[in-house]
Order: C-alpha cells, then structure tokens, then sequence
C-alpha cells in the first residue's frame, strides 16, 4: 500500500513536470511568429499546443532513452528509485519555473537530468550514475545541438536574404506569413516527439521500480495520452515570459528570419526524435534565432541578453542537481512515504511563491510583442552618468539664479596707500 501511495505522488509530480515543461518551452516553437505577428499569440499557443499532443502520440524512442541508460538500478529497491524519481522531478520544476520567472529560455530536458542525476549521487553515491550514458545522450548533443542549429539557421538566413532581396516590405510581411505559420507548426509538432516522450520515460522508470512493468514491455497507451494532454495543457498556457526573451530579447526577427530559425530547429529536433536522443529544443531553438540573426546584416544581437542564457545553461544541470540532492536528503529523514508528503508540499510551497513573485512584472499575450527596452550594462551606466550630469547642470543653474551677487569689495589703501 505505502508503494502504490507513492507511485501515484511519483506519477502526479511527473504529470507537473510536463506541465511546467509545456509552459515553458512554447516560446521554442511560437516565439518568432509571435514577435513578427506572423500569428496572434492567443493563436499561436493554441496551435502549439494541438501539435505537440499530436507530436507526442507519433513516438516513444526518447522516452526508451530516459527510461534506462541514465540510472544504474542494479541492486535498488523499488521504494528507493521512486524516492529518487521524485526528487529528481522536484529539483526539474523547481529549475523550470525559476527560470520561467526571469524569462530565461533553460533546458527542461536538462534540469530533469540535472535533478535526477543529484538525487541518484545522493542516494546511491556516484557510482549509481551511468556516466558513459549522460555523456552520450546528455552532454554532447547539449554541446553540439545549438551549434549545429545556429549554422543552419544562419545559412538559410543568408540565402533566403540574398534570394529575395529585392522584394518589397509588404510582400515580405504577407508572403513569408505564411511561410512562418508552417514552420512554427513544425516546430510544435517536433517539440511534442522529444519533449513529452522525457516525462513519459520517467513514469515507465517508476512503474519498472513498483513493480508494475516490465523493463523491457512497451510503453502503456495511457501513459503517452496523459502525458501529451500534460505537455499540451502546459504550451496552452503560453509562458509569455520566455516568448518574450526569445522573440523580442536576443534580436529582432523578421518574417524571413523567423523562418528559417523555425525550419532549421524543427529538422534537427526531428532527427534527434528519429535517433532517440534526449535533445534540448530551447538550446536548439535558441541557438537558430542567433544564428539566424547573425546573417542578417541589419540586425543587432543582444549578446548581453545572450550571455544571460548562456548562463543558465551552464548552470541548469549543477542547480538541478543540486536540489535533487537535497531534496533526497531532505525525504529520506522521514521515512520513503512520509519524505514523498514533505517534498511534494515544500515543492507546491515553492512554486506558489515563485508564482506570486512573477505578478509584480506581469507579462501576458497583451504585452508579449511590445518592443524590447532592456538595455546593457554599459548603457545603464552610460545613461547613468547622463542623468547625473543632467541635473548636476539644472542645480547649477537653480543655484546661480537663487544665490545673491557678489559686490566686488573696494580695495583699501594699505599703509603708504594712495
């Protein structure tokens, strides 16, 4: 009995998962179309989230990947590796929705690893880990997917620039309209086949540690319908936070632009589908947007806002980790079912605060497109010294208009004087 209570908190926390994964990777797909009103963005997430239920039903080779090669279950226990499941998921969500809060497009895909990886290092030491597995399927592909993507995204750029070059402003709005609402739906589609199969993989390695499934059977039909409507319900959402930083914060796409980055990132996600490998669609889809506005000769990048990004990639797996392992400490000092209560409640205790936090700058489909005013660094500080020096000068000039003048004192004669 207490197994099954917590094979059903370990199914519902991963059901969340999706969900926070949903919301926060719709700018992925949905973020260039939104930005050049190629789609109304009520509309774009609705489409987006159609296709990634469709996109999630279409295949189940990522979630065999995330259901074994990652964890070594040699020798545990079925209470133990759900203890470590959800623990994992906690450090994931808490990672996603913490970067959702500052608009930062984060791998879902890697705080889930990052966060099951901590917990397995806590519970079983680091031997309980498959390192041979999380470089190939985890730390390669993140190292080579937004490289690969930037470079086709920056040659489709280039060559769609160079062969339309002389069309007109309006022919480009109406004509690669169309253009773009294809390729975003290609790209939610691709989302769907990679991103939903990973929580899918996490509730097939519960079930295999309950003792419910077979390692090797195939994946239950009701598993994959939950986790798309999951996925689905999430991107429904919008995470207009994140829309916004990949649409309107690193450049500020064309029509043309966000074409090919959409074309570019639907292909490599695919592939990676096909393959059965665990890809980043934020890093794949990041790295098309910069790559597509680095062709562009009339487009600025913000690499200040790039550099944010690159940032929390980096950081993503450690943090996850991180939370992870002390979440897993944290339960196993009450006992498997009661640390399941305890986490899962410090988890609804965290989001909800995060939640609240995120009304105080509160980004919807109303103000998603509006135009992007973060400035660098150097030019808040640049724009510092001005208006310092700006009212320095209007001080003065009060001053001098308020303070009396002066006489000029008579010179007196000293001794011997005149």
């Amino acid at each position: 009995m207490q197994e099954l209570a917590i094979l059903v908190i370990v199914v519902l926390v991963a059901l969340a998962f999706d969900f926070t994964n949903g919301f926060h990777d719709t700018a992925n797909a949905m973020a260039p179309s939104v930005a050049t009103g190629a789609l109304k963005p009520k509309v774009a997430v609705a489409l987006s989230a159609s296709l990634n239920l469709v996109g999630a039903m279409l295949s189940i080779e990522v979630a065999r990947t995330v259901g074994s090669g990652i964890v070594d279950l040699t020798g545990v226990d079925g209470e133990s590796l759900m203890l470590i499941v959800l623990c994992g998921l906690t450090g994931a969500i808490i990672w996603n929705v913490l970067t959702w809060l500052f608009g930062l497009p984060s791998s879902s895909s890697h705080s889930l690893f990052g966060g099951l990886i901590g917990a397995t290092i806590a519970a079983l030491g680091v031997t309980g880990v498959l390192w041979g597995g999380v470089a190939q399927k985890i730390l390669i592909p993140a190292l080579l997917a937004p490289i690969i993507a930037g470079l086709v995204a920056f040659t489709g750029t280039w060559l769609v620039h160079k062969v339309t070059r002389r069309i007109s402003t309006r022919t480009e709005q109406r004509g690669f309209r169309w253009g773009q609402i294809g390729a975003a739906s290609l790209m939610s589609l691709a989302h769907g086949t990679n991103d939903a199969q990973k929580t899918m993989g996490v509730i097939f390695l519960a079930l295999v540690a309950h003792g419910s499934l077979d390692p090797d059977a195939d994946m239950p039909l009701w598993i994959r319908i939950v986790c798309a409507l999951a996925i689905a319900a999430g991107t429904y959402m919008g995470g207009w936070r994140v829309i916004r930083t990949l649409g309107k914060g690193i450049v500020d796409i064309s029509p043309r632009q966000g074409m090919s980055a959409d074309f570019s990132s639907a292909s490599i996600i695919l592939t990676s589908s096909h393959l059965g490998l665990p890809l980043s669609t934020t890093h794949v889809a990041s790295g098309s947007v910069i790559g597509s506005g680095m062709a562009r000769t009339d487009a600025t990048v913000r690499w200040s806002v790039a550099r944010k990004m690159l940032l929390a990639w980096v950081v993503t797996l450690p943090a996850a980790g991180a939370v992870g392992a002390v979440s897993f400490l944290v339960a196993d000092l009450f006992g498997h079912l009661v640390g399941s209560i305890v986490i899962t409640a410090v988890l609804i205790v965290a989001c909800a605060a995060m939640w609240l936090r995120s009304r105080g700058s509160h980004v919807d489909h109303a103000n998603v497109g509006a135009e992007w005013d973060a400035m660098p660094k150097e030019e808040r500080k640049e724009a510092k010294r001005e208006r310092k020096k700006a009212i320095d000068r209007e001080l003065s000039t009060v001053a001098s208009g308020i303070a009396p003048v002066a006489k000029p004192r008579k010179r007196r004669g000293g001794k011997g004087g005149a």
